[in-house]
């Protein structure tokens, strides 16, 4: 049996897949800090995140002992249908919950969910369990407290970069809870999956400071909270794994949609042509219909009974 990575990839027009390798032909590719004095300097010089209208409320929420803020968005009309809980990228050293409110505002009204975002702690200042501490505490305060503050008990999850991760521990733990049914569907962007080094595509990034920072302190990271890859991933929530198909994340995500599918879950890949890591957040046509149909398949998820 022959492989070919071109039958996994998303069927999109022509003209965006040639727009989109112009665009990253005219782009100078980044690279994450290698240090502390790195991070903190590229931290301080990230744009303050654009104002939405209406702005985001911002609360703290607690639950299982920990008190994290959240951003929250209503959709502009009517009552929201469902609430989805999105967790940001960066990393898990860079970034905050704000730097998703323009697409949170966008997902909020298209929707017409509600949306709230996790601003959880970062590394190297806050290394794991920090970060994942965070989500299961927002989410298991949606599972008590969405019914009566949103009208609405249907639960959705995503996140993208390191926040696809966070979201897939989440749901690991949720699920060790008893409580993951409440969840009606993830859509995971090009998360990061084994940050062990012990799978091909864990050792593409081994020697990443994001891991460092991260899980550095923790003798074996094959840990599921830390590296989801290696948990037993049954019982979980239906899927959507996108990823471009020249993301250094790709054979990552390739193996974690064929482990959830092994594991009897319903879990569907896109991989999108000339797309790298974070393509979904760059201002090509391309990336603004894998967005589109990433509306489309939690409409579809939070619509089914």
């Amino acid at each position: 049996m022959r492989f070919a990575l071109e039958a996994l990839l998303a069927d999109v027009p022509a003209e965006q897949v040639a727009e989109a390798r112009a665009f990253y032909r005219s782009r100078v590719a980044g690279r994450g800090p290698a240090s502390f004095e790195e991070l903190k300097e590229a931290r301080a010089k990230k744009p303050a995140p654009r104002a939405t209208v209406p702005p985001a409320v911002e609360e703290t929420v607690e639950a299982a002992g920990v008190r994290v803020p959240v951003r929250i968005f209503l959709p502009a009309e009517g009552p929201p249908r469902a609430v989805y809980l999105g967790i940001h990228g960066g990393g898990f050293y860079m970034g905050s919950a704000a730097q998703g409110d323009e697409r949170h505002r966008e997902l909020a009204d298209a929707l017409r969910i509600a949306v709230v975002s996790v601003d959880y702690r970062l590394a190297p200042e806050h290394p794991w369990p920090a970060a994942p501490d965070d989500c299961e505490a927002a989410a298991l305060w949606l599972v008590e407290e969405a019914g009566a503050r949103f009208g609405t008990s249907r639960l959705a999850i995503g996140g993208s970069s390191a926040g696809a991760t966070l979201a897939l521990a989440t749901l690991l733990r949720l699920r060790d809870r008893g409580v993951v049914d409440r969840f009606a569907g993830a859509a995971l962007r090009f998360g990061t999956y084994d940050l062990s080094a012990r799978t091909p595509g864990g050792r593409r990034i081994a020697d990443e400071y994001f891991i460092q920072a991260y899980a550095g302190h923790v003798a074996d990271r094959t840990l599921p909270d830390i590296s989801p890859l290696y948990a037993d991933l049954s019982g979980l929530p239906p899927a959507l794994l996108v990823v471009g198909s020249e993301d250094v994340l790709l054979e990552d995500n390739l193996t974690l949609a064929g482990r959830l599918s092994a594991a009897g879950n319903d879990v569907e890949l896109r991989v999108y042509p000339a797309s790298p890591h974070g393509f979904t957040g760059h201002p090509t046509a391309l990336a603004a219909t894998a967005l589109e149909g990433i509306h489309s398949w939690l409409r579809d998820r939070i619509s089914r009974p």
